[in-house]
């Protein structure tokens, strides 16, 4: 499964890539306002610091428009992958840009329904929100095995992101239930890192080396 982060922050971004773990990046509208610049500045920027799918989301909501921008966005940069939201315009948009080889993250995806549109559309990915889901009282990740399900039913080649995800429970339960992505905030890919029993080994194999190779006192 690949590891996406799911942050428009720079240095957040170089702290992943530095771990050698991190396959791509998502962005929204919203992480993008939240860093001050341009969206077509910040992206090129984001190209520079991870290689590897990078999604870029349109803010247009009719198809003519989500298509021109979608261009747009595509000409930036040789990894970006165009999102598109998951409505009627959107379809019809994610069905035009990838007529054109253009790849189309497909987003806001709650339904297994929507997901087969998506794929039907062409879409490179789908990207199903798990956390929100859970946040109505859903099971998200019942979401996640049905999408995969689908699409291995008949052939489609859309990758199933799991997105909104909150927690290393979701991230594991994610590639349990097949997702070929999970995309996550920096302080979730931090968190998988996290084990007591590793902490704790690795303090008493220290403390065990230095014991028994402390320096012997020089003789006067």
């Amino acid at each position: 499964m690949k590891i996406f982060l799911d942050t428009a922050n720079l240095d957040e971004l170089k702290k992943g890539a530095a771990w050698g773990v991190v396959d791509g990046v998502t962005t929204n509208p919203s992480l993008i306002a939240k860093e001050g610049r341009p969206m077509a500045e910040q992206i090129r920027m984001i190209c520079d610091i991870v290689d590897g799918d990078i999604s870029a989301e349109v803010v247009s909501t009719e198809t003519r428009e989500m298509v021109r921008e979608g261009r747009e966005l595509a000409r930036i940069h040789k990894n970006i992958v165009v999102k598109c939201p998951l409505t009627r315009d959107g379809i019809r948009a994610t069905k035009a840009l990838s007529g054109d080889g253009i790849r189309v993250n497909v987003t806001l995806c709650f339904s297994s329904a929507q997901a087969l549109l998506a794929a039907k559309a062409g879409a490179y990915i789908i990207s199903p929100f798990v956390g929100r889901l859970d946040d109505i009282g859903w099971t998200g990740m019942e979401l996640i095995r049905g999408i995969t399900t689908i699409y291995k039913n008949y052939g489609y080649k859309t990758q199933v992101l799991a997105a909104s995800l909150r927690s290393p429970t979701h991230v594991i339960d994610s590639a349990t239930a097949g997702a070929a992505i999970a995309t996550m905030p920096f302080k979730v890919l931090d968190m998988l890192f996290n084990h007591p029993l590793t902490d704790k080994g690795l303090e008493q194999f220290l403390q065990d080396y230095h014991k028994a190779f402390q320096e012997s006192p020089v003789a006067g």
